[in-house]
């Protein structure tokens, strides 16, 4: 096939994929209307119909299906993996087209970025009381979907030539998975920061968003790293703030504190505000720097 059917392809596999996520986010939706029922009580219970399968599990705020219980959840949880599989044959057959990474430009970077948002929260679903996060994860993806459509879109093209490296395979890699894994710990977050108040005993959200903060701030450390590496190779020097670097920095210390405030007494109330501070920063510096804020990495732009 040739480069332009190979692209053709990955556009139309875009398309299947919003649809998917469409009606995923429907699904949800109605999962969760339906899952919201007035008895409340105290402390979680969980009722069972066999070895490892939950009918229910009671949270202060009602009744939670799990995604083996729930109709409406079964159905909404295929619909978004077959959405996350569209985008990532979007993502390969993009790859395919260019000859290379499919990550060197902001579509490119939000196609992948999405795929791996559906991926690690679907890694994730299994065994945990989260389907109430579904909706805002299909949602979330299928407005980055059709930001990057609408907005982004660039033909398949070649690299800029600094960029035609093998660090930008380590180094967006490592990016693309912390940034994953931050924007759902960033949903966790909130919807723990929302349920807070009525809540009793340990939240499902709460304990999802540490596991996500646990695995990702490595992973944006070595990130980091990994940048200051590749800029001596490319620009002679590991470190000279450029925007970028700055917003990276900042985003790996407001991370830094959030975890640190879950292990100090007195500061675990406010780190949850860390964290959301910490994927604002790192959504800025996708978007902000990259679109308003000129500097050394403005190639990598739309």
């Amino acid at each position: 096939m040739t480069t332009a059917e190979l692209a053709a392809l990955s556009d139309r596999s875009v398309v299947a994929a919003m649809i998917l996520l469409g009606m995923a986010l429907v699904a949800f939706a109605v999962n969760t209307a339906t899952s919201r029922r007035s008895p409340t009580a105290a402390n979680a219970v969980s009722t069972t119909v066999g070895p490892g399968r939950s009918t229910a599990t009671q949270h202060a705020g009602g009744w939670v299906p799990t995604p083996v219980d729930a109709p409406a959840a079964r159905v909404g949880t295929v619909l978004l993996s077959l959405g996350a599989l569209a985008t990532g044959l979007a993502v390969v057959l993009r790859g395919v087209a260019a000859g290379r990474v499919p990550w060197g430009n902001m579509y490119e970077f939000g196609l992948t970025g999405s795929a791996a948002v559906a991926l690690v929260f679907l890694s994730l679903l299994r065994g945990r009381q989260v389907v109430g996060l579904a909706a805002w994860v299909a949602g979330l993806v299928l407005v980055l979907l059709g930001v990057s459509v609408t907005s982004f879109y660039t033909p398949v093209d070649d690299l800029v030539p600094v960029l035609n490296s093998w660090w930008l395979v380590v180094h967006v890699a490592a990016a693309i998975t912390a940034g994953a894994l931050f924007t759902v710990g960033a949903i966790a977050t909130l919807a723990h920061l929302l349920r807070r108040r009525s809540a009793a005993g340990d939240d499902p959200y709460a304990a999802l968003a540490h596991t996500v903060h646990l695995v990702a701030f490595p992973i944006w450390t070595f990130a980091v790293i990994a940048g200051a590496v590749w800029a001596e190779n490319a620009w002679g020097r590991y470190w000279g703030w450029d925007p970028k670097e700055t917003w990276a920095f900042i985003t790996w210390v407001l991370y830094a504190a959030h975890l640190h405030a879950l292990s100090a007494a007195g500061w675990r109330r406010g780190a949850g505000l860390l964290a959301v501070a910490g994927f604002l920063a790192f959504a800025f510096n996708f978007f902000g720097v990259n679109l308003w804020i000129p500097g050394l990495h403005s190639y990598a732009g739309v």
